[in-house]
Formats: C-alpha cells, sequence, structure tokens
C-alpha cells in the first residue's frame, strides 16, 4: 500500500477525485493506494464472487461485488469481496443496483496481497464489524490460512485443509480450507 499526500483533504473531497488504478482509499485522514492485484488474489477473488453469487443471486439471498467501494463511517474503502444481502442492495431510481454503497457489506472478504500492510487491512475488516458488517475474513494465500472475524468475538484462525469455514448465516456456503485454496491449482 502507498500513502499518499492528503494535505487536509477532506472525504468529500475524496470521494470528488478520479478513481485510480489501483484504487485508492480513504482512512484516517489518509489516502492510500492499494497494491494492484497480483494471480492468486485475483483468481480467489473470481472463484468467491462466483461461488457466492451463483448459490445467493437466484434466489435474492445476496450478491457478491468484487473490488466495490464502499464510503461509510468516515472512510471509503475498496473491498476485495463485498457481499450484501439482498435487502440491503442500494438500488436507484430506475430500481436498478446503485453506484454508490454508503453502508458496511453484510461480509467482507480481504484477500491479503504480498505488498499489503497487514494492519491496514485488519484495520477495513474491523472498521466494517463496527458497522454492523456480520461477518470479516482475511485470507492469506501464501500461508494457505483464512482468519475469520466474527462481530464481538474472537477471531477464529483456520489453516487445516477439512476446516469448514465460517460464513454468515444468511448464506448456505459449505466452503472447506482445502476447497478455498484449491482454486489456485491449475
Amino acid at each position: 500500500m502507498v500513502k499518499l499526500s492528503t494535505q487536509n483533504l477532506t472525504l468529500e473531497e475524496f470521494l470528488k477525485l478520479p478513481e485510480t488504478k489501483p484504487a485508492s482509499e480513504y482512512v484516517n485522514g489518509q489516502i492510500i493506494q492499494k497494491p494492484m492485484p497480483q494471480g492468486k488474489h485475483s483468481k480467489l477473488q473470481g472463484k468467491l464472487v462466483t461461488a457466492i453469487n451463483e448459490l445467493a443471486e437466484p434466489q435474492k439471498i445476496a450478491l457478491a461485488f468484487p473490488e466495490l467501494r464502499c464510503t461509510f463511517g468516515g472512510r471509503s474503502i475498496v473491498l476485495d469481496v463485498a457481499v450484501f444481502s439482498w435487502d440491503r442492495i442500494p438500488v436507484d431510481e430506475n430500481g436498478d443496483i446503485a453506484n454508490v454503497f454508503t453502508s458496511a457489506p453484510d461480509w467482507t472478504i480481504e484477500i491479503f496481497s504480498p505488498d499489503q500492510s497487514p494492519t491496514k487491512v485488519i484495520s477495513n475488516i474491523l472498521h466494517c464489524l463496527t458497522h454492523d458488517c456480520k461477518l470479516g475474513w482475511l485470507i492469506d494465500p501464501d500461508e494457505k490460512s483464512v482468519i475469520v472475524y466474527p462481530p464481538g468475538k474472537q477471531p477464529i484462525y483456520f489453516e487445516e485443509a477439512k476446516d469448514l469455514l465460517t460464513v454468515p448465516e444468511f448464506l448456505e456456503l459449505k466452503l472447506k480450507v482445502e476447497d478455498l485454496f484449491n482454486w489456485l491449482r491449475i
């Protein structure tokens, strides 16, 4: 993550700036540019979004969004995967999905990249949980581990192949640690 000069920029001023590639986030008055996603990150992100949406979208349970900017609680962050329960997906005046999301997702999934600061990533997960997110995941592809952050409880560390990962109650996704990391195999 690259910290950019803010010169006392407000959140409202930040939101008027053009988007960057990779995305920049506004956290505690600072602009921080995320690292460019690499192979493992992209593969896991794509498979997770697909698996969640194949299960949840037809039944109108939830929808997973990759690289979605969410602005709430004084921050504007771009989550690797943001899952919103169906009734919380913002819509515009035409009934289409809105472009702007101003609340925390129900489930936030972050995939750790080699150039990221673990504390910055964890801070974003905790920020989501503070603002009514129901679950957070931090996936580490190199360690083949997942830390699950349930709100108000001790984080849970998953690394055993047969461990069944905790998912939000509204979703009946059965995913083991080995299932998740087998997606990286060619």
